[in-house]
């Protein structure tokens, strides 16, 4: 019963937070176009579905998703497991090695099972005409995200300041974006929105909640935010590193077959 009410109250609150983005697709469709919606039961069961969904994501989460990630960040952390004093308040970052595993495995199993990324993928092979793979772009992406949250999860850990990373990051980025194929550019930085999305954000967050609410001198409020950065940021260097090393493999190939093709 306690389930049964807990999904109503989601749901009347899923209710509102869409209501808005109804009111504002009814008010350019009769108002400013002044057309009438085409298929509107379609339409309509469409917005049916979409609430029950969000509904049921939503009490997925707060049931399941944040807390295996609480769970998984305490039981990794605990000091019974990674053979350290519970008394030592001093942190060794080496000690958190499969901290850092994990992170990187859950990023990128997360990414790689991520609706936006694969819609994105697959428009993009379809509109470069298979220039681009859609396969080789999700991995690009999902071993960034891997990359990223790993080395936030260091960053937890090792309480160093959020923004180094940051900057440095963008400093790379922008390097990279000189260098890199023009048509891959716009894509990577889409690509590094698309991972903070429905399934990748829920389980990163809980992971750094969780390490920040267990190791020792972190608070969960400066510490326990930040790897969703590390997500939105790491995807676009692969992307962009991704698409220079195969614009050189083509170079490289392009050359081997001109070689074939000289008379002897």
């Amino acid at each position: 019963m306690e389930l049964f009410n807990h999904i109503i109250s989601t749901g009347i609150s899923t209710i509102f937070d869409v209501l808005p983005i109804a009111a504002i697709l009814l008010f350019f469709q009769l108002v400013a176009l002044r057309k009438k919606p085409p298929n509107p039961k379609r339409i309509a069961f469409g917005f049916l579905y979409v609430l029950i969904g969000l509904t049921l994501f939503l009490v997925g989460l707060e049931l399941a998703l944040f807390p295996v990630g609480e769970t998984m960040a305490h039981q990794l952390t605990d000091p019974a497991f990674i053979g350290r004093d519970p008394l030592n308040k001093f942190v060794q970052w080496q000690d958190y090695y499969w901290v850092y595993i994990f992170a990187a495995a859950i990023g990128f199993a997360t990414t790689a099972a991520e609706p936006s990324l694969i819609a994105v993928a697959l428009k993009a092979e379809q509109i470069s005409g298979g220039a681009l793979s859609a396969f080789y772009l999700r991995m690009a992406v999902a071993i960034g995200v891997a990359v990223g949250v790993s080395l936030g999860s260091y960053r937890i850990v090792s309480g160093t300041p959020l923004h180094y990373y940051i900057i440095a990051g963008y400093i790379v980025v922008i390097i990279q974006t000189i260098w890199a194929p023009k048509m891959i550019v716009a894509l990577a930085y889409d690509s590094g929105g698309v991972t903070t999305s429905t399934v990748t954000v829920p389980v990163v967050t809980a992971l750094g909640l969780g390490l920040a609410s267990t190791i020792p001198g972190r608070s969960a409020l400066l510490d326990g935010f930040g790897l969703i950065a590390f997500a939105s940021l790491f995807p676009i260097m692969a992307v962009m590193g991704y698409a220079k090393l195969a614009e050189l493999a083509q170079v490289r190939r392009n050359k081997v077959e001109c070689e074939k093709e000289k008379p002897v």
